[in-house]
């Protein structure tokens, strides 16, 4: 497990969004994943990494127990733990996912 806590580790620290996801953001393989990246696209997000956890159940549960967080997808920006879809659907709302997201670089 110690391998996958240190995959999630680098993979968010060094990309400025990233987004552990049910398939990718090209083929969501859920409704709240195709939300989550809905969000990021109207938000200008150019600079996006995904994980498909489908792809490795040890990163499944390893992204939970890295944030805490119970579900996917879920959001990092600038190595920091965001929230899921309901959260960023929220955050969208009142203008704070935009603020955050342009101030990480991947919107340019």
């Amino acid at each position: 497990m110690s391998d996958v806590k240190e995959f999630i580790r680098e993979t968010v620290t060094t990309h400025p969004v990233v987004l552990f996801m049910k398939g990718t953001a090209q083929f969501p393989q859920c409704g709240f994943s195709g939300r989550a990246i809905q969000i990021l696209k109207d938000n200008g997000v150019k600079k996006l990494v995904t994980v498909n956890v489908l792809e490795d159940d040890e990163v499944r549960q390893g992204i939970k127990d890295f944030s805490s967080w119970p579900t996917i997808p879920q959001l990092y920006v600038q190595g920091e733990f965001v929230g899921g879809s309901d959260i960023m659907a929220e955050m969208n709302e009142n203008g704070e996912l935009k603020k955050l997201l342009d101030g990480s670089g991947a919107t340019a």
